[in-house]
């Protein structure tokens, strides 16, 4: 039997497209850089755990019920949500994190040659879907660390299906206010689907921070994202949401798929949905985490970016893949940034503030021993290059 070359059988923008390699987990990265504990500063995961009712579904769910199909269209959940924000239950459609319903959308919509229109620094995941997919993903510059929404504007074309924002925007934490969302959406007057991904809205407290959904009346067009992966904190069960007109949500409903969404996942994200309590104790928690990291920065002369959300940008010195490895070496794991086309920046998550204060003991002992390793290369450079007593490729 022959196989015929795979040049053949893959199309041409899925060779170009270069596959995610997620990191190892958690034990295998201990052994490989050598530290007792791994203090996980890099996916913006909540340290307070999901909410106590959620908790104890968890806790008490009996295993035969794993033998059992979940509701194939969470049927529960999205009545719970249609009560909480005055939609129809219709209007909702829940996938295996807020990933699968951006496929869904980008799915419903775009065809050969359409394109999609977001921001070149944002959430990957719109490029790359749109991108291994076969379409073209236009990607408009940040402009003062914030969508730019002429830019925006500019690279539509008659082509152009969606437009992806995410607001407040990850990884800078900048935001719309309704003003300047609803301008924006005016101007697109209905020619376009806006995807508004709010995946971090629970953590603004801005009085003028738009709600997407409320605005879903005036606007049949928008198509809301939000996901129980960060405030609610059930990343590991991987479920989000979409909302929007019901015209366009079941339009969107033909290209998604049934029982994606495990029956644990759905039954934690309906105890979790009001817990107000859980949400002002994570609010507190990242307001007094930012105000430490914050002062700390300012202290060991780093430049950051800290906006809305549960993260903080920092610049560092040195490259983010070598930062990294240095952090990793003392237990701390952040995400580089050059992937968000940022280079020599990390994105810290506000936790608890013991491993913030970890972070920061690392990053001065890696700026201390970057200062002495600068002073010995100056020194090695006016005794004519003779001192070359702890000088070390890379440090």
């Amino acid at each position: 039997m022959t196989f015929p070359p795979l040049d053949q059988l893959v199309p041409e923008y899925v060779r170009r497209f270069e596959a995610y390699i997620p990191s190892k987990p958690d034990e295998e990265l201990r052994r490989l850089y050598g530290c007792d504990r791994l203090l996980r500063l890099n996916n913006n995961e909540n340290p307070l755990g999901p909410p106590p009712e959620a908790q104890e579904i968890i806790r008490r769910f009996p295993p035969p019920r794993a033998a059992v199909y979940p509701s194939g269209d969470a049927y529960y959940l999205r009545e719970k949500l249609a009560e909480k924000f005055g939609l129809q239950p219709d209007q909702f459609i829940v996938g295996n994190g807020a990933n699968e319903v951006i496929t869904f959308v980008i799915k419903a919509f775009c065809q050969e040659g359409d394109n999609i229109v977001t921001a070149d620094k944002t959430f990957a995941v719109y490029e790359w879907v749109a991108e291994f997919s076969g379409f073209e993903a236009r990607l408009v510059p940040l402009r003062d660390f914030g969508f730019d929404d002429e830019g925006l504007l500019e690279r539509i074309d008659e082509r152009t299906k969606i437009v992806f924002v995410c607001n407040p925007n990850n990884p800078t934490g900048t935001y719309w206010n309704e003003g300047r969302l609803r301008r924006f959406l005016d101007r697109i007057d209905g020619r376009r689907i806006v995807v508004l991904d709010e995946a971090y809205c629970e953590f603004v407290e801005k009085k003028d921070f738009p709600d997407g959904i409320r605005l879903l009346r005036d606007y049949p067009n928008l198509v809301v994202f939000r996901t129980f992966s960060k405030m609610y904190a059930l990343a590991g069960l991987r479920i989000g949401y979409l909302a929007g007109d019901l015209e366009v949500v079941n339009v969107i409903r033909r290209t998604g798929v049934v029982y994606s969404v495990n029956v644990l996942a759905q039954e934690a994200a309906l105890a979790a949905l009001n817990d107000d309590e859980h949400i002002r104790r994570t609010r507190a928690l990242v307001g007094a985490g930012k105000a430490f990291l914050s002062r700390e920065l300012d202290r060991l002369g780093l430049p950051y970016i800290c906006g809305e959300g549960n993260f903080v940008m920092i610049r560092l010195p040195l490259s983010d893949t070598l930062a990294y490895r240095k952090l990793m070496a003392r237990g701390v794991m952040v995400r580089t940034m050059t992937g968000f086309r940022f280079p020599n920046y990390i994105r810290v998550t506000i936790s608890a503030r013991e491993a913030l204060e970890a972070l920061v003991r690392a990053l001065e002992e890696i700026l201390k021993d970057r200062g002495q390793r600068t002073e010995i290369r100056d020194q090695k450079s006016e005794d004519g290059g003779q001192r070359t007593e702890g000088c070390h490729p890379g440090g």
